[in-house]
């Protein structure tokens, strides 16, 4: 499918237009099924279309209940003795969808879920990934790298990361049927939640990442953490083969941090150094991919429309307000078999 890409004025703007389209997707899955998958980003992008589709629900143009969310990624090392200490803490990213979105909610989302990188002691990890070299490698050709645990891997914590939270929240999302509709930011290199600058798209479904330095910075930079060393070291996220599962990915950016790897992610040839332009093959491959953007980070695809124009790529600056989705009733609707 052709690659749709949204201009809008600001983030305001932006916020209102990405809200407005998830909005339209919840309405056409619901029509036909049961229950709809949201795939869902943290970050300061999304927070003013979370604002909006929160107002959404509580006015009752869509049944919560309906829905179930998984979230992008989360954290390893963050301070706390238990995992709830972690979990509970405000730079936690489960911390960060209660503040932002679930907690403005009347009504809850059937079920949410977010990666457990709470659940894994970082120290007892440090130690392990120390003393077992011969139960994993590194892959990635930047900063940012992939822990890939071996299949034959003896220790115990690094048995468990792999096979209690890695795979197990990609199982979670395969039985949930797949992810209907995944929120995506940017991150300044172009990464997907976490899977960093260079780390391969091969086998990139649910990944242990030794975060990039550049990553780090720009969390303290945004003023989440005071000091690059409050800031961990790991993470566990949803690479990109993943991400681009869903349905529909509906991709946000705003401001100049992102204007580089948006244009690098449509005008240059899918590749690992910039995560998102996994999107391109992904569309090749009949997946429905959207941009929404603000005119600044926009701005590197605005001098290339030609270009854009000749990848089959639909630009369009949006002018009006989205039209507002049709409200869905709250009584579960059953496809015909």
């Amino acid at each position: 499918m052709p690659v749709q890409i949204l201009i809008t004025r600001d983030f305001e703007h932006m916020s209102e237009v990405a809200a407005g389209i998830v909005l339209q997707q919840i309405a056409a899955g619901l029509r036909t099924r049961p229950n709809f998958v949201l795939g869902l980003a943290t970050g300061n992008t999304p927070t003013g279309m979370y604002r909006r589709l929160a107002t959404a629900a509580n006015a009752d143009v869509f049944d919560p209940a309906r829905i179930r969310t998984f979230n992008l990624d989360e954290y390893v090392g963050l301070p706390g003795r238990t995992a709830q200490d972690r979990t509970l803490h405000p730079e936690s990213y489960g911390y960060f969808m209660i503040r932002e979105f679930f907690g403005r909610l009347v009504r809850p989302f059937a079920a949410t879920a977010i990666p457990g990188g709470p659940l894994v002691d970082a120290g007892a990890l440090n130690r392990a990934l120390d003393r077992n070299r011969r139960d994993w490698h590194e892959e990635g050709s930047d900063a940012g790298r992939s822990i890939v645990i071996h299949p034959d891997a003896k220790d115990p914590t690094l048995r468990f990361v792999r096979d209690d939270v890695l795979r197990a929240y990609a199982r979670r999302i395969q039985s949930a049927g797949g992810i209907d509709l995944q929120i995506l930011g940017v991150g300044g290199r172009g990464h997907v939640a976490f899977h960093e600058a260079g780390i391969p798209f091969a086998r990139s479904r649910m990944l242990l990442v030794r975060l990039d330095e550049d990553t780090r910075r720009n969390a303290v930079a945004d003023g989440h953490f005071a000091t690059l060393d409050e800031c961990p070291r790991h993470a566990v996220t949803m690479g990109a083969q993943l991400v681009y599962g869903a349905r529909t990915v509906l991709l946000l950016a705003n401001g100049a941090r992102k204007t580089t790897p948006i244009a690098r992610s449509l005008l240059q040839a899918p590749s690992p150094e910039v995560p998102i332009s996994y999107g391109q093959r992904y569309a090749a491959r009949g997946g429905r991919l959207i941009y929404v953007l603000d005119r600044v980070a926009a701005a590197g695809l605005l001098d290339h429309r030609e270009a854009l124009s000749a990848r089959g790529f639909v630009v369009q600056e949006v002018e009006e307000p989205p039209v507002e989705p049709a409200r869905v009733p709250p009584t579960p609707i059953h496809a015909e078999a």
